[in-house]
């Protein structure tokens, strides 16, 4: 039988022949995550070099190859393993949800920074925004809206699991809420419709496409929030969305022209990554 440096060292050649950048990191994750599903979650990573040098049993070998079958489809790793780490928790991942991505982090950042007790997620998705807020927040009330039932699921799990208590709601932007709140954050689909083809495939052939463009210039989504947060914000209340790196004064001038004051936040890269805007009374 092969070892698991073996196996690792195969998945690597086959991973970079598929044009997957870092292989040898994927192919390592994706050999621990199989080590649990045939061992048990009791295999911590400090353990992962006694078994790459142990022979491999069948079971193992098989669950590797699959899942090195759907890497070199392009399939990301979160969605093989079905989870992603965020700010300070695992979320579970499906293909119906966005990945959630580091540069996020900031907008989390940014809203711990402000004085608030309720918050509304527009386009919640896994619900890793609004569940690391509540989290953080104790004593938070939080509404969660997608306009994706599968979605909504897979947030309502995450919450359950990391334990913080949210509501979750259906809804096509403010058109099922009619409740107002001290903050309303959202990571809306921003890409326009022409930046499409040139996503990597883990984002186009396996995101929801629902949750990455508009179908248009990749500013609709912040049209119909700055349209609605008149009417669904307390007062002196706030707004972060998340935005594309070159979107920063086109997404300001928005929600300037409903009324707001806005600032710019970079993310760790140094990218405009969120914009803030307030609305005082």
């Amino acid at each position: 039988m092969p070892t698991g440096m073996e196996l690792c060292l195969a998945a690597q050649d086959r991973l970079e022949a598929a044009g997957v950048d870092d292989a040898s990191r994927d192919a390592s994750a994706l050999f621990l995550h199989v080590l649990h599903q045939v061992l048990g979650p009791q295999v911590k990573r400090h353990h992962l070099a006694a078994h790459l040098q142990e022979p491999a049993c069948p079971e193992l070998i098989a669950a590797f190859d699959a899942a090195i079958d759907a890497r070199a489809r392009r399939q990301p790793v979160s969605q093989i393993t079905g989870r992603r780490a965020f700010w300070d928790h695992d979320f579970i991942v499906t293909p119906d949800t966005l990945d959630p991505r580091p540069e996020t982090e900031a907008l989390i950042g940014a809203a711990l920074d402000l004085p608030w007790d309720s918050v509304l997620d527009l386009g919640t998705g896994t619900g890793a925004i609004l569940v690391s807020l509540l989290a953080a927040r104790v004593g938070a009330r939080g509404l969660g809206c997608d306009i994706s039932p599968a979605a909504l699921d897979v947030a309502r799990r995450n919450a359950h699991l990391i334990g913080v208590s949210a509501t979750f709601r259906q809804s096509d932007w403010f058109s099922a809420i009619g409740e107002r709140f001290d903050l309303i954050v959202s990571n809306p689909p921003y890409i326009a419709l022409a930046e499409m083809g040139d996503l990597a495939p883990e984002v186009r052939e396996w995101e929801p496409h629902l949750a990455l463009t508009d179908g248009a210039d990749g500013l609709s989504a912040y049209r119909h929030i700055a349209a609605g947060v008149a009417d669904h914000l307390t007062p002196d209340g706030h707004v972060l969305v998340e935005i594309g790196h070159r979107q920063g004064r086109d997404v300001q001038a928005i929600f300037r022209a409903a009324g707001a004051g806005t600032r710019l936040i970079a993310d760790l890269d140094g990218r405009d990554r969120v914009v803030l805007a307030r609305f005082d009374d």
